[in-house]
C-alpha cells in the first residue's frame, strides 16, 4: 500500500513533466511557466492534517534531537530518517483512518471502548509529555530569538510567543487557522537550504542513510529513544485524529452519523496527505542531521548544550545566511508546534470528560476546551523560568515521548483493527503487523532509555 500511495504522491509532478515536454515541442513556453506552479498549488490545496502533522513533527524538540545526533555521531544515524518513515506513516495513517471513519477523536474512541481509568491515565501521560515539550519549545524559540535581538531578555520572547500562539488558536476561525498552519510548514525549508549551503560529502551521507550502524552504548540508546520519541510522538496521534474530524465538520458534516458515512476517495485523500506529510518531515530531519554533521561534527564540536550554541557553532563554518536559516527555522517551527501541542492536550482532556470541544467553536462555546489550551501554554511558559537548559529539556522531552508513545500505540492498533469501530475500513493484516512491530521497538527503546538514564 505504501508503494501505491507514494506513486500517487508523485503522479502529479510526472504529469506536469509530460505535459511540459509536449508543450515545448509546440513552442508554448508561456503555458509551461504557469502550468507546474498551478498544479503544485492545486496539490498543496488538497493537503491538510497530514501535512501539518508531519511538519509539527519537526518542532524545536525534533530539531534539537536531530542537531545533537548530527553533532555527536556525524552521519551514522542518518539511517533512522529512512527506516522510521514507514513506521511513522503507518501510525499516522491509522490515526487519520480512525478519525475519518469513527467521526470521533482518539480519546473519544478510547473512552467509548475501554476503561475510563485507562483513558485518564493515558491523558495524564499525554498532558505531562506535552507540557514538558511545550516548555522546551518555547525556551528554544526564545533562545533563538535572542540570537537575532541579543539586547531583548528571553522572558520577553517567551511571553510574546505564548501570546501569539494563543491568539492564533482562540481568535481565528478554524479554516483560517488551518491555512496558517499549512503555510507555516514552509519554515522547514530553511533546513534544506542550510544543508545545501555547506560542503557535504554526499556519498558518505547516502551510505549511512542506507546502512544502519549503532553500538548500543548508553548515549546512543538515549539518542535512539529520543529520535523515535520525537518522530513518532503521542501528541501527533491525538492531533491528526481530531483534525480529520474537524475537516469533516468544516465540510458540513456536523452530525456524527454524517461523519461516519465515509467514501473510499476520502480514505485515499487522507493516505496521500499523510504520506506527503511524513515524507516531508523525514526529509527535513535528514537535512538537519546532514547540516550539523557536515559542520559541527566535522570540526570536533560534538556537545551542544543550548539553543544559541547550536546555531552559533554553525556560524563560522556556514556563514551568516545559514546561521539565519537555522535560527529562523526554530522560531517558525515552534510557532507551528506549540499550538498543536496545546491543542492535542485539549482534545484529549475534553474528549475524556465529554466536554464540548473543537477549534471550529468560538471561545464562549467551549470554555473548558480552550481553558486547557491556555493552561498548557501558561505552564509551558512558567516552566522556562526554572532556568532549565533549553536543548537538554528538548532532548528529555523527546525521550519522554518515546516512553509514552507505546502506551498510546496499543490503543491505536486495537481501535484501527476493530470492526466495531472501523466497519469495512479496518487496518489490513500487514498494517497491523507493522503497528505491533513499532509498538515492540518503541517499548524496548523506552525501557532501554530509562535503564540507561539511571545507570
Amino acid at each position: 500500500m505504501a508503494k501505491k500511495v507514494i506513486e500517487e504522491i508523485f503522479e502529479a509532478p510526472a504529469k506536469v513533466l509530460d505535459e511540459s515536454v509536449h508543450l515545448i515541442k509546440k513552442g508554448e513556453m508561456a503555458v509551461i511557466n504557469k502550468k507546474p506552479f498551478r498544479l503544485a498549488k492545486e496539490y498543496m490545496n488538497t493537503l491538510g492534517p497530514g501535512l501539518t502533522t508531519g511538519a509539527a513533527d519537526d518542532d524545536p524538540s525534533g530539531i534539537a534531537t536531530y542537531s545533537q545526533t548530527g553533532a555527536r555521531y556525524g552521519f551514522n544515524f542518518l539511517w533512522l530518517t529512512l527506516f522510521s518513515l514507514p513506521f511513522m506513516a503507518v501510525v499516522q495513517e491509522m490515526c487519520g483512518r480512525i478519525g475519518l471513519v469513527s467521526g470521533r477523536g482518539l480519546a473519544g474512541n478510547i473512552r467509548l471502548h475501554y476503561s475510563h481509568r485507562l483513558l485518564y491515565f493515558v491523558t495524564f501521560l499525554l498532558f505531562l509529555a506535552n507540557t514538558l515539550n511545550l516548555a522546551a519549545d518555547l525556551g528554544a524559540m526564545a533562545a533563538s530569538a535572542r540570537l537575532l535581538f541579543p539586547v531583548v531578555p528571553a522572558e520577553f520572547f517567551i511571553i510574546l510567543f505564548a501570546i501569539i500562539c494563543l491568539l492564533l488558536q482562540i481568535y481565528t476561525t478554524y479554516a483560517r487557522y488551518a491555512r496558517y498552519l499549512k503555510y507555516m510548514t514552509l519554515a522547514l525549508f530553511s533546513y534544506v537550504l542550510t544543508a545545501f549551503a555547506v560542503h557535504v560529502p554526499w556519498g558518505e551521507a547516502f551510505f549511512h542513510t542506507i546502512v544502519p550502524s549503532i553500538t548500543f552504548s548508553k548515549d546512543q540508546l538515549f539518542i535512539l529513544c529520543a529520535f523515535l520519541g520525537t518522530t513518532i510522538s503521542p501528541y501527533l496521534f491525538f492531533w491528526q485524529t481530531s483534525q480529520e474530524v474537524e475537516e469533516e465538520i468544516l465540510a458540513g458534516k456536523t452530525k456524527l452519523a454524517e461523519r461516519q458515512d465515509v467514501a473510499p476517495r476520502e480514505i485515499k485523500k487522507m493516505q496521500r496527505d499523510t504520506w506527503s506529510g511524513m515524507i516531508f518531515s523525514n526529509l527535513v530531519s535528514f537535512f538537519i542531521i546532514v547540516a550539523c554533521a557536515a559542520t559541527l561534527y566535522t570540526h570536533g564540536i560534538t556537545s551542544i548544550t543550548s539553543a544559541d550554541e547550536a546555531a552559533s557553532a554553525i556560524r563560522p563554518f556556514a556563514g551568516e545566511l545559514t546561521y539565519l536559516f537555522f535560527t529562523l527555522g526554530i522560531i517558525g517551527t515552534g510557532l507551528l508546534a506549540v499550538p498543536i501541542l496545546a491543542g492535542s492536550s485539549a482534545y484529549a482532556i475534553a474528549e475524556s470528560f465529554h466536554w464540548r470541544h473543537g477549534l471550529y467553536r468560538k471561545l464562549h462555546q467551549a470554555y473548558a476546551f480552550y481553558g486547557v489550551i491556555i493552561v498548557s501554554v501558561i505552564l509551558g511558559s512558567v516552566g522556562n523560568f526554572l532556568r532549565i537548559d533549553p536543548i537538554q529539556a528538548l532532548l528529555y522531552a523527546a525521550a519522554f515521548n518515546g516512553v509514552v508513545a507505546p502506551v498510546v500505540l496499543f490503543f491505536i492498533i486495537r481501535l484501527s483493527s476493530s470492526k466495531h469501530v472501523m466497519y469495512e475500513y479496518t487496518s489490513r493484516p500487514l498494517t497491523r503487523w507493522v503497528g505491533w512491530l513499532i509498538f515492540f521497538i518503541m517499548s524496548i527503546s523506552g525501557i532501554a532509555a530509562i535503564v540507561s538514564f539511571f545507570l
